[in-house]
């Protein structure tokens, strides 16, 4: 990884909020032309770290840099390369898709001839030109997104920060909202990712997996399946037995409805005990190709049998 293209830099980035940390000593590096996923389910400190990057929220310890810059210091500079998109809701919804552009361009300081074409290129590949006269709050789900992700844009930023961007979004905006971002990152653009979506994962260059605040893993997505070591199976069966009978193996890693099928995540060398007790209740296996979320669950179920560890040790 080469420095000068280091756009995000955390090291042992930590915040707590009176005796629960939040976040637990992350650290990334996310480089131009990038999207960093931070992947993780509700309350794994996605938004708490973004608001760090963002300078927005003090850390309890460790250090931040944004294009080099220390976005906690006096020199404010480093805002202009910043978008920040985040969770909540942020625009005004009585104003319309014209009106929050253009307040956006009154808070970036843009010139009107900058603006102007800063603002067509962005109605145009958001394909919202035809709804500049609507209000925001009339929007749909993924109209919405699309039109604050327009506004972090304006000001074309060298590092773009994304709070669950897609949540609520029906599939094809959420297609066309991925697509939009990989044409800015062809423009050099460093972009973090937080989602707790596992299927979009696979979208993103780089991975972390974000678990109560701290990551269990990090790497390219290929790379973080193809390392993956144990053994995933579906079952189809009678749910509530098959159910029943993978709560008391220990060997058995996780397990996931889907459809029909269970997916199950066994331990490597022990498939053969746990597809015995499979056959006896009359269900069918078959091999599987492990997802992320089965990593994920995976790695979880890890961290919490090394802290069992810990205890008993102590």
């Amino acid at each position: 990884m080469n420095n000068a293209d280091v756009r995000i830099e955390a090291t042992d980035l930590r915040r707590s909020f009176k005796t629960r940390a939040a976040v637990d000593g992350l650290t990334l590096r996310v480089t131009a032309g990038e999207i960093y996923g931070l992947v993780g389910p509700d309350a794994a400190g996605k938004t708490t770290t973004l608001r760090m990057l963002a300078g927005v929220l003090d850390p309890s310890g460790g250090s931040v840099r944004l294009i080099g810059r220390d976005p906690f210091g006096k020199d404010g500079s480093f805002r202009e390369a910043l978008g920040y998109m985040p969770q909540e809701y942020s625009l005004y919804g009585d104003l319309t898709v014209a009106e929050n552009l253009a307040f956006y361009r009154e808070m970036f300081c843009l010139s009107r001839d900058a603006f102007r074409q800063r603002r067509e290129r962005l109605l145009e590949i958001t394909r919202l030109a035809e709804f500049k006269d609507r209000r925001a709050q009339a929007l749909s789900g993924g109209m919405y997104k699309k039109l604050a992700l327009a506004c972090a844009l304006l000001h074309e930023p060298k590092v773009l920060l994304l709070d669950e961007p897609t949540n609520g979004v029906d599939p094809v905006s959420r297609r066309e909202f991925w697509d939009l971002l990989h044409d800015f990152l062809i423009e050099g653009m460093a972009i973090v990712f937080a989602t707790p979506n596992m299927d979009e994962a696979a979208r993103c260059h780089r991975v972390g997996l974000l678990f109560e605040g701290r990551l269990l893993e990090e790497g390219p997505p290929t790379t973080l399946l193809g390392a993956f070591q144990d053994t995933v199976f579906r079952v189809r069966g009678d749910r509530a037995k098959v159910t029943a009978a993978l709560e008391t193996q220990a060997d058995v890693l996780a397990f996931t409805p889907a459809g029909a099928e269970l997916r199950i995540v066994v331990r490597r060398g022990r498939e053969e005990p746990v597809l015995s007790v499979l056959s006896g209740l009359g269900a069918q296996t078959t091999p599987a190709t492990a997802s992320f979320e089965e990593l994920f669950l995976t790695r979880v179920r890890d961290r919490a049998d090394a802290r069992r560890e810990e205890k008993s040790v102590s």
